[in-house]
């Protein structure tokens, strides 16, 4: 996420490294730097020209006290003003006091519209709502069928109807949700593959209807500035509330994320970070911001690991740690709880400093299907204890895993290492990041 405009902003800031003082002078190259990064990033001219003049000001304007080095000083009022520049805070959704309350979803077609949709769904009923998901996309073929598809895959109703105009199945929409009390109605509505008037009226004959209290725009973060203007032509005609960011997992320049606010004037509430239904995050601007910077993004990932990791079960491995009962079906349910919290590059991402360190790492996620179909092919006794593998058991595990057997000796040579890594946890001296997640209550 954002890695290219990472590495440059930090390249920029490294131009005013071992300056005594901050100097009109000393500052000019890191400014252009600054703004070469941000116009590199797909960010709007005008955006990124404000941002560096804001930069400029309260740099200059700022005396470095105490231990604080200009090169930090700069770091945090760069933060700052990305913090600014993307909404300074988390803007959450807003609900009607008298139920349903209604979200009109709106977008082009292949943005991620109605994936975002059953995402959402999925997202308040763990809050405790009751959605209900509307199929208004009466033009694109399988539309209806899709989020059929997905209502079914997050155990959430849809509503649809054959031969009927847009705003009447929103209307019956409504009326069914009261009758069966369900709290929230999401409305997907018609993508186009360009804007155009027909589609537009469509949306607004749907709004005017539903009258809805949120009025969200899906766009593609990897299109970067096209998906901003996108926006802005759509927030004209439909009056949006906010914007959704899909595919930031991707190759994402980090444009749209930073030039929204600022030029269609509503904040981003979400941001899609993969495919799966549970790949669906709230929008923070401090915590992309540190990322952004190469800070990390602990509370991200805090919150992943208690949204995607069994308790009882990590407790219980913790015991088998302990007792040095961690056996290689653990290993396995390990990888598996994991997997669950996203791509492990992303994880790295968001620990401080290990992010740099990984730069230019290839990760092979196919070692982790590999590892689960050697663990798979053992017997129970063999998981249990491993030191029984002789030479006609590996080649037996092998050929029933599709791998060779240097690669089984070399899963067995990791589990050993690992379960050495593992053990030393709890009875030697801990590293400070552990140490860290211990204060913050992570075990």
């Amino acid at each position: 996420m954002f890695e290219n405009l990472q590495e440059k902003l930090e390249f920029a800031l490294k131009k005013v490294r071992g300056n005594a003082v901050i100097t009109e002078n000393n500052i000019a190259d890191a400014l252009k730097e600054i703004r070469k990064a941000l116009l590199d990033a797909d960010v709007n001219f005008q955006v990124a020209n404000e941002f560096v003049n804001t930069v400029k000001t309260k740099a200059l304007g700022t005396k470095v006290a105490g231990k604080l080095l200009p090169e930090q000083l700069i770091v945090k009022i760069v933060h700052n003003e990305l913090k600014e520049l993307m909404g300074n805070q988390n803007s959450e959704l807003l609900f009607s006091p008298q139920p349903p309350s209604i979200i009109l979803v709106a977008g082009l077609q292949g943005s991620g519209k109605t994936t975002f949709c059953a995402k959402l769904a999925k997202n308040l009923r763990k809050k405790g709502r009751q959605p209900l998901l509307v199929a208004c996309d009466i033009h694109r073929p399988a539309a209806v069928l899709q989020l059929k598809q997905l209502g079914e895959q997050v155990k959430i109703p849809v509503f649809s109807a054959e031969n009927t105009l847009a705003k009447d199945i929103a209307q019956n929409a409504i009326s069914y949700a009261k009758k069966f009390t369900r709290d929230v109605v999401i409305i997907d509505t018609a993508g186009r593959l360009t804007i155009d008037e027909e589609m537009m009226q469509e949306v607004r004959d749907v709004a005017n209807i539903s009258n809805p209290n949120e009025t969200l725009f899906v766009c593609d973060a990897m299109i970067g500035q096209d998906a901003v203007n996108t926006a802005k032509a759509f927030h004209e005609s439909l009056k949006l509330t906010g914007v959704v960011l899909t595919k930031l997992d991707g190759d994402t320049r980090g444009g749209a994320a930073l030039s929204v606010l600022k030029v269609v004037g509503k904040p981003i509430k979400y941001v899609g970070t993969g495919e799966k239904v549970d790949d669906l995050e709230p929008f923070h601007p401090d915590r992309i911001a540190s990322r952004i910077l190469g800070m990390g993004d602990i509370l991200t990932l805090v919150e992943r690991a208690e949204r995607e990791i069994d308790t009882q079960k990590a407790e219980e491995m913790e015991e088998k740690i302990k007792r040095n009962q961690f056996g290689m079906s653990d290993w396995v349910e390990q990888i598996k709880m994991v997997k669950k919290m996203g791509s492990i590059k992303d994880l790295l991402g968001m620990m401080p400093g290990l992010g740099k360190m990984m730069k230019g790492t290839e990760i092979d996620h196919s070692a982790f299907t590999r590892i689960e179909a050697i663990v798979g092919s053992m017997t129970q006794k063999e998981r249990d204890n491993p030191k029984i593998l002789n030479g006609s058991r590996r080649q037996r595990i092998a050929k029933g895993s599709g791998t060779t057997v240097q690669e089984v000796n070399k899963i067995l040579k990791q589990f050993e290492e690992m379960q050495k890594a593992m053990k030393s946890l709890f009875t030697g001296k801990k590293s400070k990041i552990f140490q860290t997640l211990e204060k913050m209550g992570v075990r």
